[in-house]
């Protein structure tokens, strides 16, 4: 049987044998003590990687957006964000179930955001509405293809959130590739942002955990949240190490994933379902409405010849590089995918 080219995500990579060997000689204690040294290492880390105080360990990247709204959301009051948005559509509601956030959105513009726009939407206290009190925003977009929002949107959304007196949240899921596309710093990224959310399990390769980074005094918060949510682990300097170990090996190899998808977007260009000049890191979103054949239909046909994509809609499919998907797997993915679509 050929082996699968899985391009579904990039979180269906597997430690490598190094990452596992990290994992198993982790020194650890009970991080709901705080008595963890591996992840507090972790946690100091990345706190100073993006010029904040603190940051804290937490099971999923949902789990660590849903910490970080309600930080700076409280019950019954709103978040803004765009309708595409991974806080409002991948994460079954979690910010009005778990953190009775009311929230409203922008239009979806492929991850470019009209600033001025946001701004108006901002709602005030005092005029018998809800009360905005944060913005979110997502770097890279994960439905606009890993298009990354450049520096001076993201000044000026800052600028719009100090002159409202409220919050900016970054989902930053995928940071890393844009820090990486960009060669923006960490630290410039996170001196715009009251709070964010990094993952580790997706684009960098560990098994599990992402960490909210913020203010001391809203870790410290979060630290409760965390635990009110079911987030308290023991032992859990073991995923931590793969987390470290990621920092140290797996963020600039971020550029090969970049080159691949590229590669990806350039050989399926000529059938008009993806324009490269959009393709900013390691996500190729697929346009087939102007194709013969949709969405379920590609992804079934390239499932029998060995490769795995994303279906998101009738006639919207997805492909990402990651650390599991060398150049053999994405020419075999071309192959594949041109083949198909010049049938």
């Amino acid at each position: 049987m050929t082996q699968l080219v899985d391009l579904r995500s990039d979180t269906v990579t597997k430690p490598t044998a190094a990452m596992r060997a990290a994992m198993a000689n982790a020194e650890v204690g009970d991080d709901v003590y705080s008595e963890d040294p591996t992840v507090v290492a972790l946690e100091q880390r990345v706190a100073a990687m993006f010029g904040h105080e603190a940051a804290l360990f937490a099971p999923s990247g949902s789990m660590a957006n849903q910490i970080a709204l309600q930080l700076v959301v409280p019950p019954a009051q709103e978040l803004l964000c765009d309708a595409n948005a991974h806080v409002v559509t991948y994460e079954f509601a979690a910010a009005a179930a778990i953190g009775g956030i009311s929230s409203r959105t922008w239009p979806f513009a492929g991850g470019e955001i009209d600033v001025d726009l946001v701004a108006s939407m901002i709602r005030p206290d005092g005029y018998w509405a809800v009360p905005t009190r944060a913005i979110a925003v997502e770097q890279t977009h994960n439905l606009g293809g890993g298009f990354v929002i450049g520096l001076d949107t993201l000044r000026g959304l800052r600028a719009a959130a100090d002159s409202a007196g409220i919050a900016l949240h970054c989902d930053g899921a995928r940071i890393w590739h844009a820090h990486v596309a960009t060669g923006v710093p960490f630290a410039e990224y996170g001196a715009l942002f009251d709070t964010m959310s990094v993952c580790l399990s997706k684009g960098l390769g560990a098994p599990v955990g992402s960490l909210v980074v913020g203010s001391a005094e809203k870790i410290a918060r979060a630290r409760w949240i965390r635990k009110r949510m079911g987030g308290g682990m023991r032992q859990a300097g073991i995923l931590a190490a793969a987390g470290l170990y990621a920092l140290d090996h797996h963020v600039e190899r971020l550029a090969d994933d970049h080159r691949r998808a590229q590669r990806l977007a350039q050989a399926l260009a000529p059938y008009g379902v993806v324009d490269p000049e959009r393709v900013h890191t390691n996500l190729v979103v697929l346009d087939l409405a102007k194709t013969a054949v949709d969405a379920p239909a590609l992804g079934a046909a390239a499932r029998e010849r060995g490769v795995l994509m994303s279906v998101l809609g009738p006639r919207t499919g997805r492909l990402i590089t990651h650390l599991d998907a060398d150049d053999a797997a994405v020419d075999h993915a071309i192959e594949v995918l041109t083949g198909i679509l010049s049938a």
